[in-house]
């Protein structure tokens, strides 16, 4: 399936999509972590009606029922709106001192800045996890940040 993602500078992304009844669906991804689900009019493809508003909570709900991997991936692209801010990915290795502990223990932004914001974990995507959630060998972190406090977190992480 093609999925259009449009830049909404200020606003966020915009995932467009024509599902296999013919509508042409939207979501739009806000900076704020709110979502709204639109269908566009097929007599004018510029206007849209907001089908569905949903707060980054719910949103997270009907992601992980949904299958989540792909918001993940994607976080990236609300970072090139913001100079300096980067996304990356790093993960718990085999032997890692954190394999097992809980993300507080780290103390990664307090130590590099940088945040953790998303755990992948195989087909799972933890969003916003919790200072208690605890790392397993595999996991891929989601990290935005300056590319100094990206690389601190790895090292961190990697011990």
């Amino acid at each position: 399936m093609d999925v259009t993602e449009v830049l909404l500078p200020g606003v966020g992304l915009r995932y467009e999509f024509t599902n296999h009844q013919g509508d042409r669906l939207g979501v739009v991804a806000r900076r704020t972590g709110d979502f709204e689900v639109v269908v566009y009019k097929a007599e004018d493809p510029d206007a849209a009606r907001t089908v569905l508003r949903l707060n980054a909570e719910e949103a997270d709900t009907v992601a992980e029922i949904l299958g989540a991997p792909r918001i993940a991936e994607r976080f990236a692209d609300l970072t090139k709106e913001v100079p300096g801010l980067l996304s990356g990915q790093v993960e718990v290795r085999a032997g890692s001192p954190y394999d097992g502990q809980p993300l507080g223990s780290t103390r990664a932004r307090t130590r590099t800045g940088a945040s953790i914001v998303a755990i992948v974990r195989g087909n799972d995507v933890i969003a916003s996890p919790t200072p208690q959630e605890a790392f397993r060998r595999g996991d891929i972190l989601v990290v935005i940040g300056t590319c100094e406090g990206i690389a601190g977190v790895e090292q961190i992480i990697q011990g």
